[in-house]
C-alpha cells in the first residue's frame, strides 16, 4: 500500500492534528521537508495523495518574478500533475494559494488587512455535491492566520466556501483536489509559537498574544467536530475507499488549461 506525500513548506506548521487524523483513518504518510533540502519527486506516481502545507512565505509573485522558496516552481507542477492525474490533493492555507496559483489563480496581500485567530466560514451552495463538503455544516469553525488572500480563482475553480472580507475559502479544482484558505490542523501550541514569530501582525491589529492563543484553545473542539471526520473523509478517497457515487464525474467538468506537466 502507497503512503500520501506531504510537503511540510514552513518547520512553523507541521501536520499536527491533521496527521493524528489521517492515522486515525489508515493513511500512512510520507513527510518532505524542503525547507530543510529534502528533494521533491519529478512525479506523484508511487503516491496515494499530495498533501500541501503551510508556510511564513508568500505566494504573491515578487517584482522580480523570483519565488518566495526555490522549490516553489517544482511544488507548483507537482499541483498541476495531481490535478490532471486526478490524484487526491489537499491545500493548507499557503498549500491552498500556491494550488490556485498553479492553475492560473492569483495571489495578492490582502486589502482588508491579516486574518489571525479563530473565525467561521460560510459554506456555499457547490459544496452540497462536493464529496468533501457536503457534511461540513454551514457555518463551520476554522483557524486563520494569512495576509495574502487568493484575489482570483482558477478558471475552472468550484467555490466551496467563503467570508465577508475574504470571499475564497475554500474551493475545489478537478473531481479531487482541495484549497483551504484557512487552518486545521492547528493546536494550542502552534497557535502560541505564531504569535511569538509573528508579533508584528498582531501588533498591527492591535490584538493581545495571550488572547488569540486563549480564543483559538476554546474553538479547538468545534474543529476537530467539523474537520477531523473532513479529514477521514480525504483519507478514504486515498484509499479508494470513498463511494463512486460520492466523486464528482470527471467527464463533466470543463478541461483544465495546460501550465505545464
Amino acid at each position: 500500500m502507497g503512503t500520501a506525500l506531504v510537503i511540510e513548506n514552513d518547520p512553523s506548521d507541521d501536520l499536527r492534528r491533521l496527521g493524528d487524523w489521517f492515522a486515525e483513518a489508515g493513511l500512512e504518510l510520507t513527510v518532505l521537508r524542503p525547507h530543510a533540502g529534502d528533494p521533491l519527486p519529478e512525479t506523484l506516481d508511487d503516491f496515494l495523495a499530495l498533501v500541501v502545507l503551510g508556510g511564513d512565505q508568500s505566494a504573491c509573485a515578487s517584482a522580480t518574478g523570483e519565488p518566495a522558496a526555490p522549490w516553489f516552481p517544482a511544488l507548483e507542477g507537482l499541483l498541476r500533475k495531481a490535478v490532471r492525474h486526478h490524484v487526491p490533493t489537499l491545500g493548507v492555507c499557503l498549500g491552498g494559494q500556491l494550488l490556485a496559483t498553479a492553475h492560473g489563480g492569483l495571489v495578492e496581500r490582502s486589502t482588508s488587512g491579516p486574518e489571525i485567530g479563530p473565525g467561521l466560514v460560510a459554506r456555499r451552495d457547490a459544496s452540497d455535491n462536493d464529496p468533501l463538503f457536503k457534511r461540513v455544516p454551514l457555518l463551520p469553525d476554522v483557524v486563520q492566520w494569512h495576509s495574502d488572500e487568493i484575489t482570483e480563482l482558477p478558471i475552472n475553480a468550484v467555490l466551496l466556501a467563503a467570508s465577508t472580507r475574504y470571499p475564497h475559502q475554500a474551493f475545489r479544482l478537478g473531481d479531487r483536489a482541495w484549497g483551504l484558505q484557512f487552518h486545521i490542523e492547528c493546536d494550542a501550541d502552534m497557535i502560541a509559537e505564531w504569535t511569538r514569530t509573528d508579533s508584528a501582525t498582531l501588533d498591527e491589529l492591535g490584538y493581545d498574544a495571550e488572547a488569540v492563543v486563549a480564543a483559538t484553545a476554546e474553538v479547538l473542539a468545534d474543529v476537530e467536530e467539523v474537520w477531523q471526520p473532513f479529514a477521514a473523509r480525504f483519507a478514504a478517497l486515498a484509499l479508494g475507499q470513498l463511494p463512486d457515487a460520492d466523486i464528482p464525474n470527471p467527464g463533466t467538468l470543463r478541461t483544465l488549461p495546460l501550465l505545464g506537466q
